[in-house]
C-alpha cells in the first residue's frame, strides 16, 4: 500500500468542477430519473400552464383598466352624438326661423363697409350666421312668424349673438330626439346649448365637470362617467381565478418536484450506502474517505436542490420569457420592440460587468481554498507548530493568503452586488422608456391607457426570467457535474461475487490455517508486495508476523480476511481455500484489533457489546478487568453508561483498551491483533499482555507487533522481508541463529 492514488482535496472554496461531458452526464441522469419520469412531466407542465396563465393575465388586466378609466372621464362619444344632433337640428331649422331678407341690394349699399360685406358672404357660405355683421342684422331681420309664433328682430339676435332662445320658440325649434333609448326633451336641448355656450375651451377639467353638472338629467345620463360594474366585476373575478389557478399550479408542481427530488436523493444515499459494502478494498485504497462523503452529501443534494428549485424554475422561466414576447408582439409592436430593445440595452451592460467579474470569482474560490489548505495544515499539526515556535511564520502565512482571499472577495462580492440594482435599473428603464412611448400612441388614439399598464407588468414579466435562466443554466451545469460525480461512484466496479460452494461453521471450525505459495500485488505497483509466501498454521498456536514496514504483515491479514483477492496461490482454512468460502463466512470466524482505533457514539458498554447479543454486564466487567480498562470506566461518571465518541478526549491507550475489550466478547476461533498494544504504555502494556494470553487461548492467533517484546511467548514467529518469509521459529529459536529477527530483536534495545 505505498503508492496509492489519491484525488485532489474537496471542501470549502474549492471551486464548483463542471461536468466532463455535460450531455453524457444529462443523459445519464434522465435515465435514472425513469422511474419518476410521469410525475416530473405533470410537474412541467403544471409550471408552463402556471406561466402561460400568468401572461394572460395582463391582456385581461388591459381591458379592465380600460374599463375602469371610461367610469373616470365624460362619455366623449356620446357627448359628441347629442352635439351634432342637437346643433343639426338647429341649423336645418334656423333659416326658415330667421326669415333674412338678404337681396342684392345689401350688397350694393354704400353704408355697409367692404370688410362687413365680405363676412356675410363668409358667414351664408358656411352656415355660421351668428358671424354675420350687426350692421348687416338690423337691416336683414325683420319680426316674423314661425310656425304660428311670433320671433321679433330682438329674440333673433339673441338667438345667433347670445345662443339666447325665447322659450315661446323652445317646442317650435326643436323637436324631441331619442339617442340610446334616452328621450331629449326641446327643453333640454336648449338647456345643453345654453350651457355648452358657458364653456371655455382653455378651462381647466374640473370647472369644465362642474359646468356639465348642470345639464338636463337625460343628457347628464348619456355623457357622465359610468363605470360598468358589471363587465368590471366580470373581468375583475376572471383575472382572481387566473392567479388563484396559477398558484395552484405553482403550488403542485412545487410539491411534486420537492418530493421527487428528495425521494430521488434517498434513493440516491440507498444506493451508494450498499454501494460502499460492494467495492473492494483498493477503491478505498485510492479515494480519500472525504471525497466520497462530498459525493453522499454534497453532490447528491445539489442534484437535488437543482430538481427541487431550478429544474421547474428554468422551464417557467423560458415559458414566461417566450410568452411574454409573443403577447408584446401580439398586443402592439410599437410598444414591443421598445420594451425589448430598452431590456436589451440593460442586459448588455449587465453582461459586460459579469465578464469582468468571472476572473475575481475564480480568484476568489482559489484563494479560499488555498487559505482553507493553510488554516487546514495548520491547525491539524498545531503540537508540531508550537514546539517548533513556527506561530509567527504561521501567521505571515495566513495573513498573506487571508490578504489575497480579501482582495479577491471585495471585488468579486462588489461586482455580484451591482447584479440587483442593474435588475432595477433594466426594470424601471424599461418602465420609462414604455410610459412615454405608450403616452404618444395613446395621444395619437393609437392605443387605451390600458395597455400601458399591460406592458409594465409584461416588462417585468420579459426582464425576470433571463436572470433566472442564467442562474438555473448554471444550477444544471453543477447538478451535470455532481450527477456525474455521483455515478461515478455508484459505476464503480465492485467485488466479485463469491462462488461459495462450502461453508465452515463457527462452532465447528478446527482453526488450522495453510498459505500456499502466496503471490499479491498492489494496482499500480510493479513488484509484488507478497512474493511467494508460504505457511502453516496449527490450531491454538499464537502467530507473530515480524519485521520491517512494508515487509507484507498487514497485507497477509488482509488477504486471510479476503479484503484483497490473490494473484496466485491459496489460503485454507481447516483445508477448505478461501476462494469457496463467502466473505460474511471468513469474517465470522475472525476477531480483529488493529492499530486505529474507533469508536462509535454510545454508551462504553455499547461500544464494548457492538454487534454482540445477550451479554450480561457482569461478562462485560470481567472482560475489562482482564484488559486492564475497569478502574478508568469505574471513574467516569455514569461508569458504563457514560457516553463516548471517537472525539472525546479520552487518550489513544483508553480507546485501545476498549477496542480490545470489544474483540474479547467475541468468541471466534481465529484471533488477529495488528499491533494492538502500540498506543498503550509499559505498565499497561504487560496487563493487555496478560489478557491477550488469556484471550488466545484455544485460539489460532496471529500478532502482528513492531515491539518484539510483546510476542516473546509466541509458538510461532513469521519473520518478514520483501514479502517473504526468510525466518521462522520460537523466539529462542531465532535468537539462536543470530539472524535478521536477532537484529531487529536487539536493536530495540540500542542507544
Amino acid at each position: 500500500m505505498n503508492n496509492k492514488q489519491r484525488t485532489p482535496r474537496r471542501g470549502p472554496g474549492v471551486p464548483v468542477e463542471k461536468a466532463k461531458n455535460f450531455k453524457e452526464a444529462i443523459k445519464r441522469l434522465l435515465k435514472e430519473l425513469k422511474g419518476y419520469k410521469v410525475f416530473i412531466i405533470i410537474s412541467l407542465i403544471l409550471a408552463c400552464f402556471g406561466a402561460i396563465l400568468s401572461i394572460s393575465a395582463p391582456n385581461r388586466l388591459t381591458k379592465l383598466t380600460d374599463e375602469i378609466s371610461k367610469g373616470l372621464v365624460i362619455n366623449t362619444k356620446n357627448l359628441e352624438k347629442v352635439t351634432k344632433q342637437i346643433t343639426t337640428n338647429m341649423t336645418n331649422s334656423l333659416p326658415s326661423v330667421l326669415q333674412m331678407n338678404i337681396s342684392p341690394t345689401i350688397m350694393m349699399d354704400q353704408s355697409i363697409s367692404l370688410e362687413d360685406k365680405n363676412k356675410l358672404s363668409d358667414a351664408l357660405k358656411n352656415n355660421k350666421y351668428n358671424e354675420i355683421p350687426d350692421s348687416i342684422l338690423n337691416k336683414i331681420l325683420t319680426d316674423t312668424y314661425y310656425k304660428g309664433v311670433l320671433v321679433t328682430k330682438t329674440d333673433k339676435i339673441n338667438m345667433l349673438k347670445n345662443g339666447i332662445i325665447p322659450g315661446n320658440l323652445k317646442d317650435v325649434i326643436f323637436d324631441d330626439i331619442t339617442i340610446d333609448n334616452v328621450k331629449i326633451t326641446s327643453s333640454d336641448q336648449v338647456e345643453f346649448l345654453k350651457v355648452l355656450s358657458t364653456i371655455d375651451k382653455n378651462s381647466k377639467n374640473t370647472k369644465v365637470y362642474k359646468k356639465l353638472d348642470k345639464l338636463p338629467k337625460s343628457i347628464r345620463l348619456l355623457i357622465e362617467p359610468n363605470m360598468n360594474m358589471k363587465k368590471i366585476k366580470k373581468i375583475t373575478i376572471y383575472l382572481i381565478i387566473i392567479y388563484i389557478i396559477s398558484a395552484l399550479f405553482t403550488f403542485i408542481q412545487s410539491l411534486i418536484m420537492t418530493t421527487v427530488s428528495n425521494k430521488f436523493a434517498k434513493d440516491l444515499r440507498n444506493n451508494i450506502s450498499k454501494k460502499i459494502n460492494k467495492l473492494p478494498l483498493k477503491y478505498f485504497d485510492k479515494h480519500q474517505s472525504g471525497d466520497i462523503l462530498s459525493r453522499i452529501t454534497n453532490d447528491v443534494d445539489t442534484l437535488s436542490q437543482t430538481m427541487n428549485n431550478s429544474l421547474a424554475s428554468l422551464v417557467t422561466s423560458i415559458t414566461l420569457f417566450l410568452g411574454s414576447l409573443f403577447m408584446m408582439f401580439y398586443t402592439n409592436y410599437i410598444m414591443a420592440i421598445t420594451a425589448v430593445i430598452s431590456s436589451l440595452f440593460g442586459f448588455i451592460f449587465m453582461g459586460k460587468i459579469l465578464s469582468k467579474s468571472q476572473k475575481y470569482f475564480k480568484e476568489r474560490q482559489e484563494e479560499l481554498g488555498n487559505l482553507n489548505n493553510v488554516i487546514e495544515e495548520t491547525y491539524s499539526s498545531l503540537n508540531i507548530v508550537k514546539v517548533y515556535n513556527g506561530k509567527n511564520i504561521c501567521d505571515e502565512k495566513f495573513d498573506k493568503y487571508n490578504e489575497k482571499v480579501y482582495k479577491a472577495n471585495k471585488m468579486s462580492q462588489f461586482l455580484s452586488g451591482l447584479m440587483m440594482p442593474f435588475m432595477g435599473f433594466i426594470g424601471n428603464f424599461g418602465y420609462v422608456c414604455v410610459c412615454i412611448v405608450g403616452a404618444l400612441l395613446v395621444k395619437n388614439d393609437m392605443i387605451t391607457f390600458g395597455v400601458i399598464v399591460a406592458f409594465m407588468v409584461y416588462i417585468r414579466l420579459f426582464t425576470q426570467p433571463l436572470s433566472q435562466m442564467a442562474q438555473g443554466l448554471t444550477s444544471l451545469q453543477s447538478a451535470a457535474a455532481a450527477s456525474e460525480r455521483v455515478f461515478e461512484f455508484i459505476d464503480e466496479e465492485e467485488f466479485k461475487e463469491d462462488k461459495v460452494s462450502k461453508v465452515i461453521d463457527i462452532d465447528a471450525a478446527k482453526g488450522n490455517i495453510e498459505f500456499d505459495n502466496i503471490v499479491f500485488t498492489y494496482d499500480g505497483n510493479d513488484k509484488p508486495t507478497i512474493n511467494g509466501f508460504s505457511a502453516k498454521v496449527k490450531h491454538g498456536q499464537k502467530v507473530a508476523i515480524v519485521g520491517p514496514t512494508g515487509a507484507g504483515k498487514t497485507t497477509m491479514v488482509n488477504l486471510l480476511m479476503k479484503f484483497y483477492d490473490i494473484d496466485s496461490g491459496d489460503i485454507k482454512i481447516d483445508g477448505v481455500s478461501i476462494k469457496d468460502l463467502s466473505k460474511e463466512n471468513i469474517r465470522k470466524l475472525f476477531t480483529m484489533v488493529l492499530q486505529d482505533t474507533w469508536l462509535f457514539d454510545g454508551t462504553i458498554k455499547e461500544n464494548i457489546i457492538y454487534n454482540r447479543e445477550n451479554i450480561s454486564d457482569e461478562r462485560v466487567k470481567e472482560i475489562c478487568k482482564n484488559v486492564g480498562i475497569h478502574h478508568f470506566i469505574k471513574t467516569l461518571p455514569k461508569g458504563y453508561d457514560s457516553n463516548v465518541s471517537d472525539n472525546d478526549t479520552i487518550s489513544s491507550g483508553q480507546r485501545q483498551l476498549i477496542t480490545i475489550a470489544r474483540a474479547s466478547i467475541k468468541e471466534t476461533p481465529f484471533l488477529i491483533l495488528d499491533e494492538a498494544t502500540s498506543n498503550v504504555d509499559t505498565r499497561t502494556e504487560e496487563l493487555v499482555q496478560n489478557a491477550m494470553d488469556k484471550l488466545t487461548k484455544g485460539k489460532t492467533s496471529f500478532i502482528i507487533a513492531h515491539r518484539l517484546s510483546t510476542i516473546k511467548n509466541a509458538d510461532l514467529i513469521l519473520v518478514m522481508k520483501d514479502g517473504n518469509i526468510i525466518e521462522q521459529g520460537n523466539h529462542n529459536e531465532l535468537m539462536n541463529k543470530n539472524g535478521f529477527y536477532s537484529e531487529l530483536y536487539n536493536s530495540q534495545f540500542e542507544i
